[in-house]
């Protein structure tokens, strides 16, 4: 089997090749990177080859996709200022593009990595189902629906297995949001607003173990949601993981400090160049709860999670 990976130098991708070439599964890799190259430790191994590619050009595409069974897009655009200006371009054009030379290239299955935002503000009482309807507020989840329904507008067209691994929040040390909440937190500076809201996460372990499962075992195809089994919200997850390191829990902030504190990193990302941390359509994807239903996950992809909780997962900070 012949897997290839989009975004492969960055944070989930390189943690996806990782598990796949140590999963003892006869799979080849097709690591597909733009900017930033592979994670020297994925470099040189058997069966794995770079590719450099740019979504923006379909032409680049071909020799990665040559072969290919399965592709797996994490690529994307994030921490960068004004992202209402460039998400509609990078999610939704980019990924037109890669459904085209994936079309044109014979490729059996495409799975995408998505998050329950698409669906709206879901909870546990009401988690999402695998819907396409929904009205989400964010540009990030409104282009991020807009990648689902063309993927399997494209499966349905042109007879491939369409895949949308709906994620909750992957925790962990070396997850970029993890770990900048970490730094925030040693300086006394991690905040978060008052009113709670519900959250749906996943260990990283877990999370690649599903994804792993959804590249490799036949008859996969849908909408999966990938999470832990815990009920819990972010105001509380915050509280215990800074807790468990020793450092101050996260100041209770009002919406309009939340806000300025994000306007200000998006200024200094337009004037540097550099990444912004916050921005305003992070906080508004981010006050909005989110919880999915992973039954299908269980039955299909994941029957037994390492970390039902991330309180068994604390080792994982």
């Amino acid at each position: 089997m012949k897997i290839a990976i989009t975004g492969a130098a960055g944070n989930l991708g390189s943690l996806l090749a990782r598990g796949l070439a140590d999963s003892g599964r006869d799979v080849s890799l097709n690591l597909m990177t733009h900017r930033k190259p592979l994670p020297e430790d994925l470099k040189g191994r058997p069966g794995v080859r770079e590719f450099r590619v740019d979504l923006a050009d379909k032409a680049t595409l071909d020799d990665a996709l040559a072969g290919v069974d399965t592709v797996v897009h994490f690529a994307g655009v994030l921490f960068k200022a004004d992202p209402e200006k460039f998400l509609p371009l990078t999610n939704t054009r980019y990924f037109r593009n890669l459904l085209d030379a994936a079309v044109g290239q014979g490729v059996r299955r495409v799975i995408l990595i998505s998050f329950p935002h698409v669906e709206g503000e879901t909870t546990p009482e009401k988690p999402a189902t695998g819907r396409l309807d929904g009205n989400p507020v964010s540009v990030h989840a409104r282009t991020r629906l807009e990648e689902e329904r063309l993927l399997f507008d494209y499966g349905e067209r042109y007879g491939f297995e369409s895949v949308s691994l709906r994620v909750g929040m992957v925790y962990g040390r070396g997850i970029l949001m993890i770990d900048a909440a970490q730094w925030f937190a040693r300086h006394r500076l991690l905040g978060v607003w008052k009113k709670p809201t519900h959250i749906h996460l996943i260990s990283y372990p877990d999370f690649v173990a599903g994804t792993v499962a959804a590249c490799t075992r036949p008859g996969i195809g849908g909408i999966y949601h990938l999470g832990d089994d815990v009920v819990q919200t972010l105001q509380r997850f915050l509280d215990d993981i800074t807790r468990h390191k020793g450092r101050r829990k996260p100041w209770r902030m009002s919406r309009w400090m939340i806000f300025t504190a994000a306007r200000a990193f998006e200024l200094f990302s337009r004037v540097t160049g550099r990444r912004s941390p916050l921005t305003v359509d992070f906080i508004r994807i981010g006050m909005v709860s989110y919880y999915g239903d992973t039954s299908r996950m269980k039955r299909e992809l994941l029957s037994e999670l390492r970390y039902p909780t991330y309180r068994d997962g604390m080792e994982l900070f």
